[in-house]
């Protein structure tokens, strides 16, 4: 996929299998829009509308209320590619987001992954 291709994917597409990863490993959806709050700043309500608005990745990052400041501490590797080293600041949010949906599936504490812990 080339990557300006992801950036006009829709959020809403993508956002089942962010769930459906969590699920498969024992956590929840609530676990997952726990992650996505935090990262973003968007209240449950604000996440349902940018769903039910089906907007496209860029736009969800750009209209996020608040990129939480924190986000900088996530390090390591998602999709071969060490996130803290990703130039494109979009696509570092993309693979942020991956990164702590992937911690979370791989059994991850929940205060480790919000880096309070």
């Amino acid at each position: 996929m080339k990557v300006d291709r992801i950036y006009t994917m829709s959020f809403s597409k993508i956002y089942p299998l962010y769930i459906a990863k969590a699920e498969r490993k024992g956590r929840t959806k609530a676990e997952v829009d726990e992650i996505i709050h935090w990262l973003t700043g968007y209240t449950k309500k604000g996440l349902e509308s940018a769903l039910k608005r089906e907007v496209n990745f860029e736009t969800f990052f750009a209209k996020a209320p608040k990129l939480n400041p924190a986000r900088s501490l996530i390090t390591g590797v998602i999709c071969g590619i060490r996130v803290e080293d990703i130039e494109e600041p979009l696509m570092q949010e993309i693979r942020y987001l991956d990164k702590l949906i992937d911690e979370l599936a791989k059994g991850r504490v929940m205060e480790k992954i919000l880096r309070q812990a």
